[in-house]
This record gives structure tokens, C-alpha cells and sequence, in this order.
């Protein structure tokens, strides 16, 4: 049986029968599992690259580095520490219990649900089902029908490779969604915006079905006026730019004193540049924007502010080039929203305490970046602000870190996985007591 070409109440039936044979729970098969996902990355890797070149413009450098390496990776992680993360924890018994003894164990929780987005649709559909499956759950998946070539992709390789009756592809768009958020999942897990996130907890509260939300959000940066500024620029443009924009940990907006700024601005051109060339629109590590509906709302948020560099668009084929505003109003368009895409407004604050209570006012985003050497301004960002990660001197790095849970907060998300966090929130932590 062919699982697209099943409804998806079919697919869950099925899928659940499977688990309830005990099937997914041995440690053999999860491991088995993952190392046949990691020969499908190896061996198919290729077809990836041609799918998520068509669907985002992305060079198979790209590729390589944050779709495919990024979950084998997490694959190798997993497979060195499963054991470990799954062996039973014993807990204290008080005396009034006699002989008696307790642990805690990890249960697998059943049928999960992964909804996957369209920015990065191998890595953030294929580094959920790891966790998952290393869990001991059966698994449905749903790709992006925004990158269509690699959901395309991923529905012909996974069935290849993996358990076919413990885990399915489901691919299309709101119907389909809409009819597997109808079934009863033992828990979803959610990558996007929160408009859709939104959509999916009211589904799951029907079956009382647990959610994991990986939201965005507008992530902001803090350039401190001691900090080297041509590194800054450089490390703020590869993340900024990376994906042409079109990455939920993506530093959104600058905040610096207006003399910091002044001196930012030429440092962040010359950064554009040594990425990308005279002409990003040349390059070949240079991506496009997903559709045209994205490109006509990022085209409108140009006029936000001062083109520092940038500015210029091909609606045809979906290039918007990599963008600095300054001089930018809090109240102007770009900073209502988040803006997931290739630009980057400059806003001014007086100091750090301005800075702070920018951040505070406004939804607790997906990641907070700062550049300073001052150990005092770390400790108050880290102190007096709240976000789902904080990164120091560096942006993006803190997912690529396994041990490192990685999640929103507020708006911008609730639950987190990678690595053990993954096998947490996959399972159910069961108290047991032996009587003595």
C-alpha cells in the first residue's frame, strides 16, 4: 500500500496498529531507523540538493551545511548517546517505604505528528522525526507544499528507506493539514508561523494532544559600542543573509547607539560584498525568495528606512538582494513584523538600558544576539531579558550545539528539542516504584 494515497485517518490507523504491536519500542529498531535515514542523506544527498535549489535558489554548499550535514549530525549525536539518555534514572525512597525502590523511564508516547515548514524543509521535517523515532514512536509526517521539489523529494525517499508501517508521508497543503490535525496524534510537533501555530493548538486541544510550537519572531541584535564592528558586520551578514533571510533564528533588527551605527553601516556594505560580490544577484551562494507573495511583502518594506545597501529586486525570478535600512522608525512597517527575509533595519537606542526595555516591550523572541566585550551588558541581557536562546558574538551557532535545547518562548514558541531535549519531548517520563 502506497501511505500518500491513503486519507489520513487510514494513515494514522495504520500507523498506530504498527505501534501497538511493540514494534517501534525495541532500541534496536530506533537505532536502525536513524542509521537508515542517515544512508538515505549519504546516499540520496544529490537529490536534495536539485529539490532545494528549485524550491529557494539554495548552492549545494548550502545544502550541505545546513540541511543535510546539520541532521546527520544530529543523527551521530543520537546514536552516541541513546543509550545513555534512555538507561532507567533511580530516585531517592523515603523510609516510611521500606525496602522499596523507584526509577523513572522513558515511554514512547504513540503516533506523532511532524508539520514541517518550507525555509528549511529537509533539516526542520527530518531533525524532528529523529527524535521521534529514537523515542520509539511511529511517525507521520507532513512536508512543506511551499518547497514542493523537496517535499516531492521526501516522500519518495523516506518510504525506501524507512519502516514504510511506522512512519508515512503525507504531502499537500491546507486540506491536508487541515484533515490530519482532525485525527487524534499523541502528540505534533509544529515548525512556523504563529498564525498557523495558533491553528494547531486549537486542533489539539480536541484530543487533549500535546504540542510542541517552533514559532519566530522578530530576533533582535545589540552592537555595544566596544565591539569590533568589522566583525560584527561580517558575522551579522552571514547570518542575516544566510537562506536569503529565510531563517526563524535570523537576526532581525539592530539596535545601537546612533554614533555605533553611523560607523556600522559601511562595515555591514563591505560585508555584503565579501559574501556575495558587487553582485549578490551572480552569485551562486546567493538564494531567492520563496514565491512571489513573499517577494511583494518584503518589496513593501524597503521604503522603512535609509538603503544603506541593496534595495533591489527581480520579482521574475525572486532575487531581492541582501538589504541594509538605517535610520529606521520603530513604527515604520519593517519592525511590525517579522520580517523573514534579506533585510536588515538599523534602529537607534541611547544605551544599553533603551536597548533592554526595547526588547522587554515587545513578544519574547525566538533568539537575542548581542556583540560586547563588557561581561557586565552579558549578564544583564541574560539577566533582564527573556528569549529562547541568547547568543553571544556569534548568531545561529547555538542550534548547531545537540546538547543546547532549542525552542521559543512566549510568541515565539513553547517546548524545545535536539538531542536528549528531542528524546524529552518525544516520551513520557514514567515514575515506577517496586515495593520492597
Amino acid at each position: 500500500m502506497n501511505p500518500i494515497q491513503e486519507q489520513p485517518a487510514d494513515t494514522v490507523a495504520r500507523l498506530r496498529a504498527t505501534f501497538r504491536t511493540g514494534r517501534t519500542k525495541p532500541v534496536e529498531w530506533r537505532t536502525t531507523q536513524l542509521r537508515r535515514l542517515r544512508e538515505m542523506l549519504t546516499e540520496r544527498g544529490a537529490d536534495l540538493v536539485e529539490s532545494l535549489r528549485a524550491d529557494l535558489g539554495k548552492s549545494p554548499a548550502e545544502v550541505q551545511r545546513t540541511e543535510i550535514g546539520f541532521t546527520v549530525r544530529e543523527i551521530d549525536h543520537t546514536l552516541d548517546h541513546l543509550a545513555q539518555w534512555l538507561r532507567p534514572e533511580p530516585a531517592p525512597v523515603p523510609e516510611h517505604l521500606g525496602g522499596a525502590t523507584a526509577w523513572t523511564q522513558y515511554d514512547p508516547l504513540g503516533v506523532v505528528l511532524v508539520i514541517a515548514p518550507w525555509n528549511y524543509p529537509a533539516q526542520l521535517l527530518l531533525t524532528p522525526m529523529i527524535g521521534a523515532l529514537a523515542a520509539g514512536n511511529a511517525v507521520v509526517v507532513k512536508p512543506s507544499e511551499l518547497a514542493p521539489a523537496t517535499s516531492a523529494v521526501l516522500a519518495r525517499l523516506l518510504p525506501e528507506y524507512l519502516d514504510a508501517d511506522a512512519v508515512a508521508v503525507v504531502e499537500g497543503g491546507i486540506p491536508e493539514t487541515t484533515a490530519l490535525l482532525a485525527e487524534r496524534f499523541d502528540h505534533i510537533f509544529y515548525t512556523g508561523n504563529g498564525t498557523v501555530g495558533r491553528i494547531v493548538m486549537a486542533a489539539a486541544v480536541q484530543h487533549l494532544t500535546p504540542v510542541t510550537l517552533e514559532l519566530g519572531g522578530k530576533s533582535p541584535v545589540f552592537v555595544d559600542r566596544d565591539a569590533d564592528l568589522d566583525t560584527v558586520a561580517a558575522r551579522l551578514a552571514a547570518g542575516k543573509f544566510l537562506n536569503a533571510g529565510q531563517t526563524c533564528v535570523a537576526p532581525d533588527y539592530v539596535l545601537t547607539d546612533p554614533e555605533t551605527a553611523r560607523a556600522l553601516e559601511p562595515a555591514l556594505a563591505r560585508a555584503v560584498e565579501a559574501l556575495y560580490g558587487a553582485d549578490p544577484q551572480a552569485s551562486a551562494e546567493y538564494g531567492r525568495i520563496v514565491n512571489e507573495r513573499h517577494f511583494d511583502r518584503l518589496s513593501a518594506l524597503l521604503d522603512s528606512g535609509r538603503v544603506v545597501t541593496g534595495g533591489r529586486g527581480d520579482r521574475a525570478t525572486k532575487y531581492l538582494a541582501p538589504t541594509v535600512l538605517a535610520d529606521v522608525d520603530p513604527k515604520s512597517p519593517v519592525m511590525q513584523e517579522e520580517i523573514f527575509g534579506p533585510i536588515l533595519p538599523i534602529v537607534t537606542v541611547a544605551d544599553l538600558d533603551e536597548a533592554i526595555g526595547f526588547i522587554n516591550d515587545r513578544d519574547k523572541p525566538l533568539a537575542l544576539y548581542a556583540f560586547t566585550e563588557s561581561t557586565t551588558t552579558r549578564e544583564r541581557l541574560a539577566a533582564e531579558t527573556s528569549s529562547g536562546g541568547l547568543g553571544l558574538g556569534l548568531p545561529l551557532a547555538h542550534l548547531t550545539v545537540s546538547d543546547l535545547p532549542f525552542g521559543g518562548v512566549g510568541e515565539s514558541g513553547m517546548g524545545n528539542y535536539h538531542g536528549r531535549y528531542s528524546i524529552e519531548t518525544f516520551s513520557h517520563r514514567k515514575a515506577v516504584l517496586a515495593a520492597g
